[in-house]
């Protein structure tokens, strides 16, 4: 299952960049009062295409100096440490991925794999401005790791499990009885049974909100996003540690961003907004959709929830779009001193109020 599910992911991740472009460019043209791209195609629709296009007929350069070999593998081993994170997330009901028992703590040690990637293409590309970007990279990277596995350390402590399909069936109508208590302050009225959005870790562990909030901020800057996006700067590095590379390559390590994208929203929707379950609660005449009767294996269940769960992370992509074209980009200094003085310090208070929250 894992072997076929990558096999259509690829094609996935390139139609879902091509797409993803396209949304940033109009929803960044709409908040600045502009059309964006009109003239290829209806609408501007096949500007990305033609962009993709343009970038596999340009020739493959390598710099004079650089490590050939090293310099090639690189945008490659970008890529690979980003799509092999893929095969640890659950899907649906009846599709698990892995279902590792510790799915989650192997997930961020891939995710973080990619920064060697980095290192490599600044180090091989022989040029200052790439070896400088490679450094901010990881020094972001290495210092935003701490407060986001903090951040999701609070899930697990709070779910009691490190696998990613367990954290999903405890935010359904299936969970067991002891899950949340009866936040709601209804008589008779269980959020369990409640199902839906209700059953949420954010609804069911209200300090899980700023739990969320750090691992966004920190998950921007694992991005290489704005506006957290040092490694790159373009108005002071020249595309950072990527100066080098053109056509093809280039556009691997683009794929890479936006499959990181994509990657930290479907985890921070597992974690913390319910995966693939639906935001459709019991309650009166609004019910559960046709797969929530508890036939999970049915076909319409696996629909349903892939559906849910791209959809809510599909979200969380345009939330990342409108951070960027909304903050200015922070200087290294003020992006290290938010980690280490406010985020760290947030998150182990976070982690402290779940352990409680549990004992109590």
């Amino acid at each position: 299952m894992i072997a076929s599910t990558l096999f259509f992911l690829l094609p996935f991740l390139v139609l879902y960049t091509i797409l993803v472009v396209y949304a940033e460019r109009k929803l960044s043209a709409f908040m600045q009062d502009r059309l964006g791209p009109m003239e290829v195609g209806y609408y501007g629709l096949l500007q990305t295409v033609a962009d993709l296009l343009k970038l596999l007929q340009k020739e493959d350069l390598t710099p004079q100096g650089a490590d050939r070999w090293l310099f090639k593998a690189a945008p490659l081993l970008i890529f690979l440490a980003v799509f092999a994170g893929f095969a640890l997330l659950p899907l649906a009901p009846a599709w698990p991925g892995s279902s590792l028992p510790s799915g989650i703590f192997l997930l961020l040690a891939i995710i973080s794999l990619d920064v060697i990637g980095i290192v490599l293409a600044g180090w091989a590309s022989n040029n200052k401005y790439s070896m400088m970007g490679t450094v901010r990279s990881a020094a972001q990277i290495i210092s935003y790791e701490v407060p986001l596995g903090l951040a999701v350390a609070c899930v697990c402590l709070y779910a009691g499990t490190l696998n990613l399909q367990e954290i999903s069936w405890q935010q359904s109508a299936w969970a067991e009885p002891a899950g949340p208590k009866n936040f709601l302050g209804i008589p008779g009225l269980d959020a369990r049974q409640a199902g839906g959005f209700l059953v949420w870790n954010v609804f069911t562990m209200p300090v899980l909100w700023v739990a969320w909030l750090i691992f966004f901020i920190a998950s921007l800057a694992e991005s290489n996003r704005a506006p957290f996006d040092l490694p790159e700067a373009e108005s002071e590095l020249v595309a950072g540690f990527q100066t080098e590379y053109s056509g093809f390559r280039w556009a691997v390590i683009m794929l890479a961003e936006y499959a990181m994208m994509l990657l930290v929203s479907l985890v921070g929707v597992i974690l913390f907004f319910g995966s693939w379950t639906t935001p459709l609660p019991n309650l009166g005449p609004v019910r559960l959709a046709d797969w929530t009767s508890g036939t999970v294996g049915h076909g319409s269940a696996t629909a349903w929830g892939i559906f849910w769960l791209m959809g809510k992370a599909v979200l969380m992509v345009c939330f990342q779009i409108w951070v960027r074209w909304t903050f200015p980009r922070v200087r290294i200094d003020q992006l290290v001193s938010l980690c280490w003085k406010y985020l760290t310090p947030f998150s182990l208070v976070c982690l402290l109020l779940v352990a409680v929250w549990k004992l109590l």
